[in-house]
């Protein structure tokens, strides 16, 4: 008897898994929930700035840097770069050092603004009063600002000639501790044919000094030593130091005097 043969029937391939009806639907719901999800936030009030704080503005006042921020009630509260509001800040403002934003949600933000410090105040001819800072940059100060003068007043720098060394008298200010500059009431810009940045002060006691404005962060601890120990006089911080009080000063003119008589 012949002997039969198993044939092994082949297996059929996986039948590939019917994909769920109404899932490519689901998610293109979904996905158009999203979205008007987000264009209701957006339009609605809690995406919108509710408050602006500006905090440290002394030289300009809140409603100015609002405007050229364009940080205002009712603009958007996430759109907003840093760094772009504070390029247009100072463009418009020199005198501003550096903004830094803080967003409180929803809707606040504060802004901390960091100006260059008041190293002089100047009187001008029209009796103005400006604000020296430390970057060379001049302010004129609001009314209400006029009466605290507790830096140097700089005189007799309106010469165009003096623009350049002025600013350049301001940024070695700003390096001086405020303790060795405290007595100086003003400076007066006073060049000669030696010396182009030539400067007189005068202290708050009563002493007169002639340097100039390079060698001023060198020799102001001497000023401060005679200050502290001798009577009032004229103080010379040049090549050389010198110092003579009024009392010799007076009597080597009243000598001249005698003998040119």
């Amino acid at each position: 008897m012949e002997r039969l043969q198993a044939r092994t029937i082949p297996r059929l391939p996986d039948q590939p898994k019917k994909k769920r009806k109404g899932t490519k639907l689901i998610w293109l719901l979904f996905i158009l929930f999203l979205v008007l999800l987000g264009v209701l936030f957006f339009r609605s009030s809690i995406s919108k700035i509710t408050d602006v704080r500006f905090i440290g503005n002394t030289l300009v006042n809140s409603s100015e840097l609002s405007g050229v921020s364009g940080l205002r009630v009712g603009e958007p509260f996430f759109l907003i770069s840093e760094s772009a509001i504070t390029s247009r800040v100072q463009e418009r403002y020199p005198y501003i050092k550096g903004l830094r934003l803080e967003k409180h949600f929803p809707g606040q933000i504060d802004v901390y603004v960091q100006e260059y410090e008041t190293v002089a105040f100047e009187l001008t001819s029209d009796g103005q009063v400006m604000a020296s800072l430390e970057n060379g940059s001049d302010v004129t100060l609001k009314q209400e600002k006029k009466l605290v003068l507790e830096k140097p007043v700089l005189t007799q720098w309106s010469d165009k000639g003096a623009l350049a060394i002025k600013a350049d008298l301001c940024k070695r200010l700003a390096n001086i501790p405020n303790g060795l500059l405290a007595d100086i009431s003003e400076i007066r810009y006073d060049p000669s044919d030696s010396y182009q940045d030539r400067i007189k002060m005068y202290t708050r006691s009563g002493f007169e000094v002639v340097t100039t404005v390079s060698m001023l962060p060198d020799k102001i601890a001497y000023l401060s030593g005679v200050v502290e120990t001798q009577e009032p006089g004229r103080i010379t911080m040049l090549n050389a130091d010198s110092y003579i009080s009024y009392t010799n000063l007076n009597q080597g003119q009243q000598e001249k005097s005698d003998v040119s008589e």
